[in-house]
């Protein structure tokens, strides 16, 4: 089977490789590029992105990705965007007023913060996902999937999001509209969960028709998600855990190759 040349979108800032090897290792043939024409000819598009907003987005319009980015978007290519590559497709954000985001998707990127709890800004740790609606994007993920966040600004509410998580109150986690998908967390650094989602996408890149098979029966589903299935990261602090777990936990925990890059076994948030 040929692998779908995906093109990840290079205008000088962003996880570039880090997206590129977790695409190669989900089937695609991925391309750091810029071209016009080599993104017109791609079956999907990542727009990944870290740092500010604003100097992301000087950065996207220098570089003109502004236009390829719109020119994908319009002709029906699947294209997701990835941490601040995911808020530089709404219209504005409250880091930097006055500076305009592509307005793929619309609505505002806001500061995460809580009138109720007082948090740590940067979210900057494991936290778990609350899906909401039935996303190929998420396919075959596990019932309680946890993802890896970085970041101090998530989009608003809106009716395109389809996961969620809690960090002070409801937040933002990801949203689709169309042909168009968007992670705040980085599938990248999410262990065997972030590949799945990213050969999710992968598999949308190689048949948009492919989230409708029926045989992807439930049967499929459960077994793919026992394959992805990762740890809880709050289990070693449930107080319903006894001494006698320690040998079940050492071996969920090798199971996982990101969990040793999991920040709290560190101490820090």
């Amino acid at each position: 089977m040929t692998a779908p040349r995906v093109a990840v979108l290079d205008y000088g800032i962003g996880n570039l490789r880090s997206a590129q090897k977790t695409l190669e290792r989900a089937g695609a043939d991925p391309v750091l590029t810029r071209d016009p024409d080599e993104v017109a000819a791609a079956a999907g598009v990542v727009l990944p992105g870290v740092g500010a907003f604003g100097r992301v987005m000087e950065a996207i319009r220098e570089t003109r990705v502004d236009d390829i980015a719109h020119a994908a978007v319009a002709s029906g290519t699947p294209f997701i965007g990835i941490c601040v590559g995911m808020q530089a497709l709404y219209e504005s954000s409250e880091e930097n007023p006055g500076v305009d985001g592509l307005g793929i998707l619309p609505g505002t990127i806001r500061r995460l913060t809580s009138a109720e709890t007082r948090i740590k800004v940067p979210q900057m740790q494991w936290n778990r996902l609350d899906l909401h609606g039935d996303s190929p994007l998420f396919a075959n993920l596990p019932e309680d999937p946890w993802v890896y966040f970085v970041h101090s600004y998530a989009p608003e509410a809106t009716d395109d999001v389809i996961a969620t998580c809690e960090y002070g109150g409801t937040v933002t986690a990801a949203a689709a509209r169309g042909n168009v998908m968007a992670t705040q967390f980085h599938p990248e650094k999410s262990g065997r969960v972030g590949v799945q989602i990213i050969t999710n996408f992968v598999e949308l890149c190689r048949d948009p028709a492919w989230s409708e098979r029926p045989e992807r029966s439930a049967g499929e589903s459960a077994a793919a998600a026992a394959a992805v299935q990762t740890p809880d990261p709050a289990w070693s602090e449930r107080p319903e855990r006894s001494a006698g777990e320690s040998a079940a936990a050492a071996a969920v925990q090798t199971s996982d190759p990101a969990w040793s890059e999991r920040p709290e076994r560190s101490g820090k948030q």
